[in-house]
């Protein structure tokens, strides 16, 4: 049967098709065998500024190497001759092979996604170029989208967040990725324009985190963007981008904001920095969180998430807020609202999760005590003006990796985590679990406006139907042996719902 349900507003109806039909006998999911044929969709995705400003992993095989030549200046092969890759060392393919293989079954949506569709193959045809960290849970989501059908090529977001001995795994298996940890700047953009500039091949679709890769292609390469036929952006900064090009009328293509997806926002972003905050801190400091006085700028999901954990430890948790709302939520929840410059001489940790720029300023870090520990939290490393801190009065010493100590004159210093860039995927690693929902989101995107009817998405941003994001919670129930209650035809009418979804409007916060 055909589920049907209103897309955004301006768009026709969005059908399912038979392949994202899920049962539950049992209250285990099982695929129909023969998937039917879907109509053509289209999606899209977001611009940012640098996106040397994301995630990274902490522990990389390849860290420790001694070998400082510049990847760009080594000649490598994989095992079948290509070289159509740029990575740190190829011969680390083996390890990076076992963290995905770990990482898939922490991702069972993804792989439930590429057992049902892979033989319709909804994604063939399609050339998707890529700007995301570059990690093992990326890695099952590009292999996911090879195995629906999908020529990918791609870049990473960050110069910290990449895991060479996983980029050295996608090279071996036939994937063109340009990317390493530790990237300079001028490497960034080297690497994405390797992605994107290659003769006799022309991307029709974009995944980007953070907007850069959109931004490059818009600004460098207009002609191919405007044979795009979708972009799916996942970040706040990126999607703000994008949002920025629309409202000036110069967004020629339709773009998906999953960020703002319920998928992203009530898990990627609470859950996943509920458990990532600490580990990044941790692993860089070594600090104990019992009595530690904290200010968390920003109380959206990210925030909600760190003020969680630091207060479960025993931290004393501040928050700064500039909605209402947000700041209503912050007190109700037990939280001292401040503005910061009315803890910073007190505090032991400085957390910025806002998406802003020149959240933390010089002055506040002139002013801060000795020994605090400042961080972000946010995709961009616009938030802690580091750039003020390069001035010759002042020291930067180097702890550990991703982790220095800038000093004053008078021999106060303060410990600077990830030089101002995402601290959970700069210096930890995050839960995969919750990657996973965010990537099976970011799949089904692609999916819908690659294969979207002529006329159903405009040149605009588009939020993710409800029902894709209902469905991609779905995947993931099993995994906890959940049981969902299923409506009568009573209750359903009732409530003058479909039995099957959505049982949410567009309008309704979760």
């Amino acid at each position: 049967m055909e589920e049907k349900w209103d897309g955004n507003e301006g768009t026709s109806a969005f059908h399912m098709p038979d392949w994202m039909q899920i049962q539950f006998a049992d209250q285990k999911q099982e695929f129909n065998k023969r998937p039917t044929k879907i109509g053509r969709r289209s999606l899209s995705r977001s611009i940012s500024q640098s996106s040397t400003d994301s995630y990274s992993s902490a522990a990389s095989y390849t860290d420790s190497s001694d070998d400082e030549t510049s990847p760009r200046d080594k000649q490598q092969k994989n095992s079948k001759g290509s070289s159509d890759f740029c990575v740190k060392n190829i011969k680390q393919a083996e390890f990076g092979r076992r963290e995905i293989e770990i990482a898939e079954q922490e991702m069972p949506a993804l792989m439930a996604l590429r057992k049902r569709a892979q033989g319709e193959k909804p994604l063939a045809g399609a050339k998707i170029v890529g700007c995301t960290h570059i990690t093992a849970q990326t890695a099952v989501l590009m292999e996911t989208l090879g195995a629906l059908g999908a020529q990918c090529r791609w870049a990473a977001c960050n110069i910290y967040s990449t895991l060479n001995e996983v980029a050295a795994a996608l090279a071996e298996s036939g994937f063109p990725v340009f990317a390493w940890k530790g990237e300079s700047e001028d490497d960034f953009w080297w690497c994405i324009d390797r992605c994107v500039n290659v003769e006799g091949w022309q991307p029709n679709m974009i995944l980007d985190d953070g907007g850069d890769l959109t931004h490059w292609i818009y600004k460098k390469y207009p002609n191919m963007f405007k044979k795009i036929k979708g972009i799916v952006e996942e970040s706040v900064t990126g999607v703000h981008r994008l949002y920025q090009l629309s409202k000036a009328g110069k967004l020629c293509v339709p773009a998906m904001n999953v960020n703002d997806s319920v998928t992203k926002q009530k898990f990627d972003n609470l859950y996943c920095c509920r458990e990532s905050i600490l580990d990044g801190l941790k692993r860089t400091t070594d600090m104990m969180f019992g009595g530690k006085q904290v200010v968390v700028c920003g109380y959206g999901e990210v925030g909600k998430g760190c003020c969680a954990a630091l207060k479960a430890m025993g931290s004393i948790v501040y928050v700064t807020e500039i909605d209402p709302i947000c700041a209503l939520q912050a007190c109700m929840d037990g939280f001292r609202l401040v503005k910061l410059n009315e803890v910073i001489r007190q505090v032991d940790i400085v957390i910025t999760c806002t998406g802003n720029k020149n959240v933390v300023t010089r002055e506040h870090l002139d002013r801060m005590k000795n020994s605090c520990i400042v961080c972000n939290m946010g995709h961009s490393n616009t938030e802690i003006d580091v750039a003020s801190l390069r001035t010759p009065e002042l020291t930067w010493e180097r702890v550990r990796s991703q982790v220095d100590h800038v000093i004053w004159p008078d021999g106060k210093r303060i410990v600077l985590l990830a030089e101002g860039r995402l601290l959970n995927l700069s210096c930890s690693t995050v839960p995969t679990f919750v990657l996973s929902i965010t990537a099976t989101t970011q799949a089904l995107a692609l999916i819908e406006l690659y294969n979207a009817p002529e006329g159903r998405y405009k040149q605009d941003v588009y939020l993710l139907p409800k029902k894709m994001d209902e469905y991609v919670a779905s995947l993931h129930l099993p995994t906890f042996d959940a049981h969902l209650t299923e409506l009568t035809d009573e209750q359903a009418k009732y409530l003058g719902l479909n039995k099957n979804g959505p049982f949410k409007p567009n309008y309704y916060r979760y």
